[in-house]
């Protein structure tokens, strides 16, 4: 996937300027796709030369005018079509996998204080995505006729909030066997 898919995405879901996109990938995209604000600004001026998407500038009260983009007629056929061809599974590709399989030969202890460092960071990560899920898909009334847009969004926070546990279950699993396996001083 390309940043383009992910920001033709994002538009799709809600026109914006390119600094509210940038907080919409801080903010849920983000923890699946990331880009800098840098990045985000390249390939919206790429994208708008392309003729993916439109720009219309929207004046402001005491403020410069901002820029806002939607997904013009060409970028939707080109999200149509990505959506369409197969994409090879995801592999496991994890550094710290292999540093606890290298931690055989050294001393297992050493990993504790990464591992932990990383238990906090998935912490954290579930954390906020169930606050976004409170925050968004929890409290309000159903609407009458389902929304794709808003239920496609729940299922890949729900499939996030599931990595985060199984990452924390498996974390919890490694830390007691590295305090199993650590030498006793």
């Amino acid at each position: 996937m390309a940043l383009e898919h992910a920001i033709l995405v994002s538009l799709l879901e809600k026109p914006g300027s390119g600094y509210e996109l940038s907080r919409r990938f801080e903010r849920s995209i983000g923890y699946f796709w990331t880009a800098t604000h840098q990045q985000i600004y390249r390939v919206l001026k790429r994208m708008e030369s392309d003729g993916w998407i439109d720009v219309r500038d929207v004046p402001q009260q005491a403020r410069p005018d901002k820029k806002e983009y939607s997904v013009a007629a060409l970028g939707r056929t080109v999200l149509s079509q990505w959506l369409h061809e197969p994409i090879e599974p995801e592999s496991v590709r994890h550094e710290l996998a292999v540093k606890i399989r290298g931690a055989a030969f050294d001393d297992p202890a050493a990993l504790i204080r990464e591992v932990e460092r990383h238990r906090q960071a998935h912490t954290e990560r579930l954390a906020h995505y169930l606050a976004g899920e409170r925050r968004d898909f929890t409290g309000h009334e159903a609407p009458e006729a389902p929304d794709a847009g808003r239920e496609l969004q729940h299922v890949v926070l729900r499939g996030g909030i599931a990595y985060e546990r199984m990452t924390l279950d498996w974390l919890d699993d490694v830390l007691a066997t590295l305090h199993r396996l650590a030498p006793q001083h």
